[in-house]
């Protein structure tokens, strides 16, 4: 009888230690397998060099989301990114999302200027304007080799 208790008390703490790590996986991966307070948002852009999942979104400087995917859009011929807004924040139709580096050679990160149209943007749709990302590699390149024409 006595072992019967022991090994009970024994499987309660492993079952809540299981618990507890599964928790703390869950949280400190950023999944949301409970809540959803955010939604997606797409966008079209030349290309995304340097941008990867998981790259903050950002406006006005505050970060309100993260990027979730890529795909091809092979008609267009574009890289389309999977955005993931915070629900409170709200995005017109008319947003433009631009591809900017943190500092010299930072981080790549999606910064949107929200707009001000009438419609807002809901879950699933695209934000039409889109400013891709500048080289520098290639900029300098040009620039070494004489490819960029100065104007007098």
């Amino acid at each position: 009888m006595k072992k019967n208790i022991q090994e009970s008390v024994a499987g309660l703490f492993i079952l809540i230690g299981l618990i507890l790590i599964s928790y703390m996986s869950i949280k400190l991966g950023h999944l949301d397998l409970f809540t959803n307070d955010s939604y997606l948002l797409y966008a079209k852009f030349q290309t995304v060099n340097g941008l990867r999942v998981g790259n903050p979104i950002e406006m006005h400087g505050i970060a309100i989301g993260e990027v979730t995917s890529f795909s091809l859009d092979q008609k267009n011929q574009m890289a389309v990114a999977g955005l993931k807004i915070d629900k409170k924040i709200t995005i017109f139709a008319d947003a433009i999302a631009g591809i900017k580096t943190a500092g010299l050679i930072g981080d790549r990160f999606v910064s949107i200027d929200p707009g001000g149209a009438e419609k807002l943007l809901t879950n699933g749709e695209y934000i039409i304007d889109t400013v891709s990302p500048v080289d520098l590699g290639e900029l300098i390149g040009k620039f070494a080799f004489g490819s960029i024409k100065e104007n007098k």
